[in-house]
C-alpha cells in the first residue's frame, strides 16, 4: 500500500506543495528518502525510527521507500518529519486512512522521544495550504498561534506522536481557535517607544523632517557632527511611525517566520520592524543570500525602518546593492539551483559625519582633514544612491541654551504621541487615496499615480521649472520631490500641492548640490 501525505517546502518566503509518498516493499529492512532532500531531511531517518519506537508504535521491518514529489524541487528543513512519520504508519497499517487526511497538510519536527517541535515558515505553509484548497493544517502546538493567523483554514496542534490515533478519530478536539480581534488589541498595546520626541533637545528642523519622512515613508539621510543627536533621532523615529495594519502584520510575520525569528510567546510582529546592522555587515547579510537564499536585513526591515549608522563606513558594494531595492521594493537573489524574490519595501534612515573627523563646518571644533580626504570621504556616496534618498538633512551641533534646556518651547517639548497622531492622519489620507492598489504610502507611488495625484498649477509648475534648471534634477529626483510635496500637503490637509510644499521639499535636496560641487572639485584636483 502506497500512502500519501501532503506537506510543503519553503522557497524564499513562499511555500510549494509537496506530496510525501511512502511504499513498503520486500527486501533488506531500511529507510530511503528520494526527491532532492537536503542534509536535514536525510538525517530525519534516524529521528523518525527512534520517535516511532518511543511513541509505542512498531517500525515496519521492511524496505521503506519515501519519495518527496515533485522530485525536481530541493527539500530542506525538519518540517518533513511529521508527514513522513504519518506516511510510514499509514503504509504499515498502524493508522487507518480517513477522509480527513485527504484535505489536510502536515508539518512538524519530531524528537527522539516522539514529541513535536516548532519549525520555521509555518505561516507561509498555512497561506499555501489555503491557496491550494486544503481545509486543515496540523502543526506542533508551539506553532498553532502563528498558523492560526490565516483565515479560512482550521489549525490543529499536536504535542506528541502518540496522540495521532485519537486525533484521526476525533480531530476537532485538537482545534485551536484564535481570536483575531484580541490579537489586534494586543498589537495596539504592544507599541513601545524607547526614546520620546520630547527627550530630544533642540533640532526643530530635524524633528520636522522626521515627521515628514514618517508620514510618507520617505528615505532620509542625516549629516552632522558627532553628538548632534542623529542616532537618537533615528531611534525616536520608530515611535512616530503608524501602526501596522493586520495585512502588513501578516506580511512582516511571514518573513520573520521563515527567518526563524518568531517564538511561541511572539507569534505575530505587532510593531513596525527597526533593523540597525553594523557597518561591517556583508552584502549577503544586508540583501540576503546563501546557497539556499534566506532573508537579509532589508527584507527583515520590510514595512519598517532600516537604520544605517556611519553610512559611508559601509563597504561601497554594500551601499550600491541598496539601489534596486530602494526603487522596486523587492530584491531577487539568484543562485545556480534556484532564484528567490524577497519583499524589501523599507524606509531607509542613514546617518553620517560630514568628513572623516566629523567637524567640517562645526562652529566650535576645527576640521583637521585635508580637501582630498573630505572629497574621498563624501565620494563613497554615489550620485545614483543619493538620488534615491528623498530627504537630505543637515543636523548641526546643539547650542548651549538648548543643551541646558533653557531654550525649550512648546514645539520642542512635543511628545511622540502628538506627532504620531498627525502622521497617522496623513497616512489615513493616503490609504483612502490608494485604496485597493496594494500601496500604503506616497513614497510607493508609481509614475502614473504621480501624474494623477500630484497635479501642479501654473505657479508651482514655474517653481519646479526653475528648480530643475538650478539644481540639475534628474527625472527620478523630480518624481521624488513631487512625492515628498504630496506628503507635505497631506500633513496639512490640502487636496492639492501648494507652492510652499514644493519649496519645502526642495530644501530637503541640498546635499545634491554639495555632491555635484565635490565631484567638480575632485575632477579638477
Amino acid at each position: 500500500m502506497i500512502a500519501k501525505v501532503m506537506t510543503g517546502s519553503l522557497s524564499g518566503i513562499d511555500a510549494n506543495p509537496v506530496t510525501v509518498e511512502v511504499d513498503l516493499t520486500s527486501g533488506i529492512p531500511g529507510l530511503t528518502i528520494v526527491g532532492l532532500p537536503d542534509a536535514a531531511v536525510s538525517e530525519s531517518k534516524e529521528r523518525i525510527k527512534a520517535a516511532v519506537k518511543n511513541s509505542g508504535f512498531a517500525f515496519p521491518l521492511k524496505k521503506v521507500v519515501i519519495n518527496l514529489a515533485p522530485a525536481d524541487i530541493r527539500k530542506e528543513g525538519t518540517g518533513f518529519d511529521l508527514p513522513i512519520t504519518i506516511g510510514i504508519l499509514l503504509s504499515s497499517e498502524v493508522l487507518t486512512p480517513t477522509d480527513f487526511l485527504e484535505s489536510t497538510c502536515f508539518i512538524g519536527e519530531v524528537s527522539l522521544a516522539g514529541e513535536l517541535r516548532r519549525v520555521n515558515g509555518v505561516l507561509s505553509m498555512a497561506l499555501m495550504a489555503k491557496e491550494k484548497g486544503y481545509k486543515h493544517l496540523v502543526v506542533p502546538e508551539e506553532n498553532v498561534m502563528e498558523a492560526s493567523l490565516v483565515e479560512g483554514i482550521d489549525v490543529f496542534g499536536l504535542k506528541h506522536l502518540n496522540e495521532l490515533p485519537i486525533f484521526l478519530l476525533h480531530p476537532y478536539s485538537f482545534l485551536k481557535p484564535v481570536n483575531r480581534t484580541e490579537l489586534l488589541e494586543q498589537a495596539q498595546q504592544a507599541v513601545s517607544t524607547p526614546i520620546d520626541f520630547s527627550d530630544i533637545k533642540g533640532q526643530q528642523a530635524a524633528k520636522r523632517a522626521l515627521e515628514v519622512a514618517a508620514a510618507g515613508s520617505h528615505n532620509l539621510l542625516m549629516v552632522g557632527p558627532p553628538g548632534s543627536g542623529k542616532s537618537m533621532m533615528a531611534k525616536a523615529l520608530v515611535g512616530i511611525l503608524p501602526p501596522l495594519s493586520f495585512d502588513e502584520m501578516l506580511e512582516v510575520s511571514r518573513i520573520y517566520s521563515v527567518a526563524g525569528l518568531l517564538s511561541r510567546e511572539q507569534s505575530l510582529i505587532y510593531q513596525r520592524p527597526c533593523r540597525s546592522p553594523h557597518h561591517s555587515a556583508s552584502t549577503a547579510g544586508i540583501t540576503g543570500g546563501g546557497s539556499h537564499p534566506k532573508p537579509g536585513e532589508i527584507t527583515l526591515a520590510h514595512r519598517g525602518l532600516l537604520f544605517l549608522d556611519e553610512f559611508v563606513e559601509f563597504p561601497r558594494n554594500v551601499l550600491e546593492v541598496l539601489r534596486q531595492p530602494l526603487e522596486d521594493g523587492i530584491v531577487t537573489i539568484s543562485r545556480a539551483q534556484q532564484s528567490c524574490t524577497f519583499p524589501a519595501r523599507f524606509m531607509l534612515v542613514a546617518a553620517m559625519n560630514p568628513c572623516p573627523c566629523g567637524f567640517l563646518g562645526d562652529p566650535v571644533k576645527t576640521c583637521i582633514d585635508s580637501e582630498n580626504q573630505i572629497h574621498r570621504y563624501s565620494g563613497k556616496l554615489s550620485g545614483p544612491l543619493l538620488d534615491r534618498i528623498d530627504i537630505h538633512l543637515e543636523v548641526p551641533r546643539i547650542n548651549d541654551d538648548e543643551l541646558l534646556g533653557e531654550a525649550e518651547s512648546s514645539s520642542s517639548s512635543e511628545t511622540s504621541a502628538a506627532v504620531r497622531a498627525r502622521v497617522i492622519q496623513a497616512r489615513n489620507r493616503q490609504a483612502e487615496r490608494f485604496r485597493c492598489t496594494g500601496i500604503y504610502s506616497n513614497a510607493e507611488m508609481t509614475p502614473s499615480q504621480i501624474k494623477e495625484f500630484c497635479i501642479l498649477d501654473d505657479t508651482t509648475r514655474e517653481l519646479m521649472k526653475r528648480a530643475i534648471q538650478r539644481m540639475n534634477l534628474s527625472a527620478r529626483g523630480y518624481d521624488r520631490i513631487l512625492r515628498l510635496s504630496r506628503t507635505l500637503a497631506d500633513l496639512e490637509g490640502y487636496d492639492t500641492i501648494q507652492s510652499h510644499h514644493i519649496a519645502e521639499a526642495l530644501q530637503y535636496r541640498a546635499l545634491e548640490r554639495l555632491y555635484q560641487q565635490n565631484q567638480s572639485l575632485s575632477a579638477s584636483l
